[in-house]
């Protein structure tokens, strides 16, 4: 309960910081955007947490490509699958949050902002069509943008793995 007595770890220069904060802005305002003149829904509350992850710690097996898509695709089909086969109530969302964090360690895809799809299709009983719009192409699109982004602007290469 003591903790171990480590440090916190090293802060950021301010142009990283500066630039993690763009590319977010870039990848947030340019799904909000999308989403009012399309009319199509791409951004989830979830989609933040993945660009603080992806923008700030690429490094990060939580933050490569596979891991981003598929976490999302897959926190988004267990709310769907549970939304569709279970009574809502308390514990469906567990169980469907549950199942997802099960699923991304079998296969390898955990992407923890990725765990409130499930909670997040409950809150808005969508159709099965969450899991192309906004869930995939949301997502998609965030990798796109980390893509140019850390390519163009860092020495290391990005993504560190695809599959």
């Amino acid at each position: 309960m003591r903790g171990d007595g480590g440090s916190p770890p090293p802060r950021s220069s301010l142009s990283v910081i500066v630039a993690t904060v763009l590319a977010a802005v870039i990848v947030i305002g340019g799904l909000s955007y999308l989403t009012r003149e399309l009319e199509v829904m791409l951004l989830l509350g979830s989609f933040a947490a993945s660009a603080l992850l992806v923008f700030a710690y690429p490094d990060s097996p939580f933050c490569q490509p596979r891991n981003v898509i598929i976490g999302h695709l897959i926190g988004a089909l267990a709310g769907l699958f549970f939304l569709q086969f279970c009574h809502v109530s308390w514990w469906c969302d567990a169980l469907a949050v549950g199942a997802a964090i099960g699923v991304m360690k079998l296969t390898r895809t955990v992407h923890p902002p990725a765990c409130s799809n499930p909670l997040i299709v409950f809150a808005l009983k969508p159709g099965w069509t969450f899991l192309l719009f906004p869930t995939l192409t949301g997502a998609v699109l965030i990798v796109l943008v980390a893509l140019f982004y850390h390519n163009l602007r860092r020495e290391a290469r990005w993504p560190k793995y695809w599959l």
